[in-house]
């Protein structure tokens, strides 16, 4: 609770601020400088500091009147009726003028020029009880606003200006209430009509917040007003059929044939198809004579878990030939007031609005507010007076408004979009209504919320209160109310009919098709290659590298000649040589910029002078665009960002890094949903590219497995790539391959990544091998060609364990080492053509070093054993289950590792003796 200046109003005290105001008015807070600018224009302070005696009582009176403005200013939305239900606001006790020290009666006797300081012209009044009851008609009336947290004082400015000039408050003309009419009628009649025709079918309605949709047909129509061609929508399912149908144009014809299980033509999602109401849609409409194009983005049951992937698809289509234009592409959050607080993913996404990697110019937020989540409270939903409340920690203004009440939502929508096209920054609408069903159809909301739900029953619909609304004003007669009514049933009715007598039966659901990647060029010409990497190694004059990177990145040069190519080098040339052909490379990740191990230093920075340079975005001859950021730390988020933003940039290259692999299991919602399943739900393709280091280096359970089994489990239907390659070579030539590959090929890339083979010397590439081949998903054992007789034991495995069986000593005659680089798809004939060229096999292992529960085993073992053909054996070599995927103690996961290694190089004889089975 605020305390007022006038209780603590002591004259020695207050000569002592004065004289510090006087010497720096900035060291006070607002109010005592308010104060002391009210004392000095009723001329109250004396230059000497010592409080006027002529008109203390004016003073103190005047004192408190301007505790009141900031106090109505601040407080005022906690006054404005913002239930449709009909409760009471809570009000506060600084709205009042008692608790400001003065009274109603006191007001009158303090002239409007002692507030000169604190109100604009637009405020009429000549007393301060005529300036407050005009504030008080501005901030407790309709909307509720929230902006004095802002942390800028020109958009606090803002703001009050806006509020109390009203230009963007003024009263609709009756043509606009009347078309406001038919909208709600709209929205009404469909879901009305849905409800009969299809009875308990769950269709999530928008009933109770029929607002959302005149709501978002403003936003947009003010957004293209302004020069915005795109806007894009993510939300949950509560209302997402009539956005659909009315602000998408998605003909509700088409949504009728779906309740009815038709989906051919509706649903163009290849496989498994969704539930109706989690399927996106494009569509362009007219809105002011400006083509606007509209994209409502898929989404699944997850809640909140849209709102990075909505962002990133923003920002992909912000781009322009010269940057980017934040103004020309609208994103607007529909949240759900329970879910807002609750999920997470919220915040994080909040946190990334400001930052250089994310930002989208500001995002309209609407909490459709019904006042419940599913059957939760909000006493138990929530900590916070409002639901709202989360945006204010990343200051957002925020505007609280009743659902009921279309030209308050009106208002609050077109400031809304005025403050994000002057402040490039986000801004929230808090519209508060109700849901008239349960959480779906067939569910009974009366079990847990009995006495919200007898006044919802007997609450008039929106579109009946605005329609009452229209005749008390005169606009339209009840005869025209209702036969507006009339003719929205009696056209949904014809389109139900039209609909259900079109087509015939279910279409049968196309799968896509099964295969391996498209074989594309990945190779690279040496000599420009060696152009590439001098171009890479070029500072501006003056620059002055950290002594280590002064040291080691000049080696590069010596590493094409000399055989020592190592991950860093391989991807920087991926990249150029992508860049140079036209290519827009995109990568962020927790310090992508120099990456976790030092091993990338894409970006440096001068030690002298802390500017920073990115050689590849420097380079002369690239035609495509490279982005490089370090991420907030954050998963989900992030990593939701870049997989949108790989959904509307398909041509792009499109990368997020883990710190740690094992990290990546905190944006497990986006892997499931989005990465693995969004062809199959809703026909949609991301080419995103997953880089996890994985890796048994002793360094403890949450440092080791970017649980490669839970990619692996997730492959089906072509869905993505899964590999693990184990030289930069083959690294250079997978990235490759993702960037160029077109026609559908193109799915998400999870690729595991090294940690201690970054710079391990029996690990590194040759030029050649990037400037001829391709990525090669099986790599025989070179050592054993000669011996291939004599080879009894054909062992395969990935990525790192390969480097710790073949430096393990001398390899045994009878062991040969495959490297199975690509796990999915799984390259069946690959396998069956290596194990035909070892004709005295005995038996077949699979290695690794993950516990036997996880890594590659348990999808591998089944398709090993059918590669491999019946007649061998096919035996496991690993650690045993487990529960936590590495030790914590590095003694005992040297002992293990070694292990591993001695029973894969063991004679054939010792196994029996070592009682392996």
């Amino acid at each position: 609770m605020t305390t007022p200046i006038t209780s603590v109003f002591n004259d020695g005290y207050i000569a002592e601020l004065y004289e510090q105001f006087r010497r720096d008015p900035s060291s006070l807070d607002e109010g005592w400088r308010q104060f002391f600018r009210f004392a000095e224009s009723l001329g109250g302070v004396a230059g000497g500091g010592a409080t006027g005696v002529a008109d203390g009582e004016l003073l103190r009176t005047a004192a408190g009147a301007a505790s009141l403005v900031a106090a109505i200013r601040e407080h005022g939305h906690l006054a404005v009726p913002l239930d449709p239900l009909g409760s009471n606001p809570p009000g506060a006790p600084e709205l009042t003028p008692e608790f400001h020290g003065i009274t109603e009666a006191d007001l009158h006797q303090v002239p409007r020029a002692a507030l000169a300081n604190l109100v604009t012209d637009a405020v009429p009044g000549n007393t301060a009880a005529e300036v407050v009851q005009a504030l008080r008609a501005k901030y407790c009336d309709t909307i509720g606003y929230e902006f004095e947290h802002l942390d800028e004082q020109d958009e606090r400015a803002w703001f009050r200006s806006v509020v109390e000039q009203g230009e963007m408050t003024q009263p609709l003309t009756p043509d606009e209430k009347v078309a406001l009419l038919q909208r709600l009628t709209q929205v009404d009649g469909f879901e009305r009509f849905l409800g009969l025709a299809f009875v308990n079918a769950k269709r999530f309605s928008i009933e109770g917040l029929d607002a959302l949709v005149p709501v978002l047909d403003e936003a947009i129509a003010r957004a293209a007003a302004a020069g915005a061609r795109r806007a894009v929508i993510g939300m949950a399912h509560r209302g997402r059929l009539n956005v659909l149908t009315h602000v998408l144009g998605k003909p509700a014809g088409k949504i009728f044939q779906e309740f009815a299980g038709r989906h051919h033509e509706t649903n163009n999602a290849a496989g498994t198809g969704d539930v109706k109401y989690h399927l996106g849609f494009t569509a362009t409409r007219q809105f002011g004579g400006q083509a606007v194009e509209l994209q409502l983005v898929p989404n699944p049951s997850h809640l909140e878990v849209v709102n990075p992937v909505l962002m990133g698809v923003a920002r992909a289509l912000q781009r322009t030939a010269g940057g980017r234009d934040e103004s020309g592409v609208l994103p607007v959050a529909i949240h759900g007031d329970a879910a807002f607080p609750g999920e997470g993913v919220v915040t994080e996404t909040l946190n990334l609005a400001q930052l250089r990697a994310y930002r989208v110019g500001g995002t309209l937020h609407v909490i459709a507010n019904n006042q419940v989540g599913f059957t939760t409270d909000p006493t138990d939903a929530r900590s916070t007076h409002y639901s709202s409340d989360p945006a204010k920690g990343f200051g957002i203004p925020v505007m609280h408004v009743n659902a009921d009440d279309l030209q308050a939502c009106i208002h609050a929508v077109r400031i809304a979009i005025a403050y994000r096209q002057r402040f490039a920054r986000d801004v929230l609408i808090d519209l508060v209504g109700y849901r008239r069903h349960g959480h779906n159809e067939a569910d009974q909301p009366a079990f847990t919320q009995p006495k919200m739900y007898e006044l919802i029953k007997a609450h008039p619909t929106p579109r009946e209160v605005w329609g009452a609304r229209l005749v008390r004003e005169r606009v339209l007669g009840e005869e025209e109310v209702q036969a507006m009514d009339r003719a929205v049933a009696g056209q949904l009715g014809a389109m139900h009919q039209q609909a259900m007598q079109a087509g015939g039966d279910h279409d049968p659901v196309e799968h896509p098709p099964a295969g391996t990647p498209l074989a594309v060029q990945t190779a690279v010409k040496g000599e420009q290659l060696v152009a590439l990497n001098e171009q890479l190694l070029a500072w501006p004059s003056g620059f002055k590298l950290h002594p280590t990177l002064q040291r080691t990145l000049p080696r590069r040069r010596e590493a094409l000649t000399q055989g020592g190519i190592d991950w860093g080098h391989a991807e920087a040339l991926a990249f150029g040589s992508l860049l140079t052909e036209g290519t827009n490379v995109r990568i962020t990740g927790q310090d992508a910029e120099r990456g976790t191990f030092s091993h990338r230093q894409a970006v440096v920075h001068d030690v002298a002078t802390g500017e920073v340079y990115t050689p590849l975005a420097h380079l002369p001859s690239a035609t495509g665009r490279f982005e490089i950021y370090n991420s907030a730390l954050s998963e989900t988020a992030v990593m939701g960002f870049e997989y949108g933003f790989s959904t509307a940039a398909p041509d792009d290259l499109v990368l997020w890094e883990a710190q740690f692999g094992d990290f990546a299991n905190v944006a497990q919602p986006i892997i499931d949903q989005f990465i693995a399943a969004d062809r199959a739900k809703w026909g949609q393709d991301s080419s995103i590219v997953l880089l996890l280091p994985h890796g048994y280096e002793g360094q403890g359970p949450e440092h080791s497995s970017a649980r490669l089994e839970r990619f692996l489990q997730l492959c089906a239907e072509s869905n993505m790539v899964v590999a693990y390659p184990s030289t930069p070579a083959q690294y250079f030539h997978i990235l490759r391959r993702q960037a160029r590959s077109r026609d559908g090929a193109r799915r998400p890339l999870v690729l595991m990544q090294p940690k201690s083979l970054l710079r391990l010397p029996q690990a590194a590439s040759r030029l050649e091998e990037l400037a001829g081949g391709h990525f090669q998903p099986v790599i025989d054992d070179a050592a054993a060609r000669e011996r291939r007789d004599e080879v009894k034991r054909l062992v395969f495995c990935t990525g790192k364990v390969y480097y710790d069986l073949a430096t393990a000593g001398e390899q045994p005659a009878h062991v040969a080492l495959v490297r199975v680089e690509e796990l999915y798809p799984w390259p069946h004939e690959q396998v069956a053509a290596i194990v035909d060229q070892y004709p005295n096999v005995e038996e077949v292992v699979w290695a690794q070093e993950e516990p036997k529960n996880m890594g590659a085993w348990t999808f591998v073992g089944p398709r090993l054993r059918a590669s491999t053909g019946n007649m061998l054996t096919v035996r496991y070599v690993g650690r045993p289950e487990r529960a936590s995927p590495a030790e914590g103690y590095k003694q005992s996961h040297d002992v293990e590792q070694a292990r591993i290694v001695q029973d894969v190089l063991a004679p054939i004889t010792s196994r029996k003796k070592a009682g392996v089975k």
